[in-house]
């Protein structure tokens, strides 16, 4: 009497048990949801201004190169010497080195007055076209702190086998926490870097 008694109670708490698995397993569930994944894009420095060059100049800028450990679409930022970390959520919008080209073509079109600068090369190489080369050897980030982007550059004049060479060593600030502000550091950045190559081209007028 006392077995049936206890398998009774059993069964009726069967459902009320399995009732709480389905409830825990639903809590765990949520809980597992995947963040949101937040992209992000260069963009030029709106506070450039325009050389008042009037010069017809028509560049191309490429190629251009980056480190491996950026070339990925996560955004990564160092927290020390020799420790990256890898943002799985947080993503640039489209790949880094066509990003950084595009926004350089951009800013040299403002600084030498030039709608005729690009990334793509729809020239075939015509003796009036300057090309620029574009190697970034560090585009590192500090959340909270500075981003520092080292480019080496290489400049040729239309009609000229000689090339003008350069490296630009930009730091910027980081004005906040986030990633909107590590981005709009890279811009600065990037901006610092277009100056030094207008200067260049600016320096070795085509005769």
């Amino acid at each position: 009497m006392k077995h049936l008694t206890t398998s009774a109670t059993t069964r009726k708490r069967t459902p009320l048990n399995a009732c709480w698995v389905l409830v825990l397993a639903a809590a765990l569930l949520g809980g597992c949801k995947s963040p949101a994944t937040n992209f992000y894009t260069l963009s030029p420095d709106a506070s450039l201004a325009s050389s008042g060059d009037s010069r017809p100049i028509v560049a191309v800028i490429g190629p251009v190169t980056i480190p491996e450990i950026v070339d990925r679409p996560q955004i990564v930022t160092r927290f020390n010497d020799s420790g990256v970390a890898v943002h799985e959520f947080e993503r640039w919008a489209q790949p880094l080195k066509g990003d950084i080209g595009r926004v350089i073509a951009a800013d040299l079109g403002t600084l030498l007055n030039s709608q005729q600068i690009s990334v793509f090369d729809a020239t075939h190489d015509l003796p009036s076209v300057w090309h620029v080369r574009i190697d970034v050897m560090r585009f590192d980030a500090v959340q909270g702190r500075d981003v520092v982007v080292d480019v080496l550059w290489a400049v040729r004049p239309p009609g000229k086998s000689r090339v003008v060479t350069g490296r630009s060593v930009a730091r910027e600030a980081v004005s906040g926490p986030g990633f909107d502000p590590i981005v709009a550091a890279h811009d600065r950045a990037l901006a610092s870097v277009s100056r030094d190559i207008a200067a260049a081209v600016q320096a070795n007028p085509v005769q």
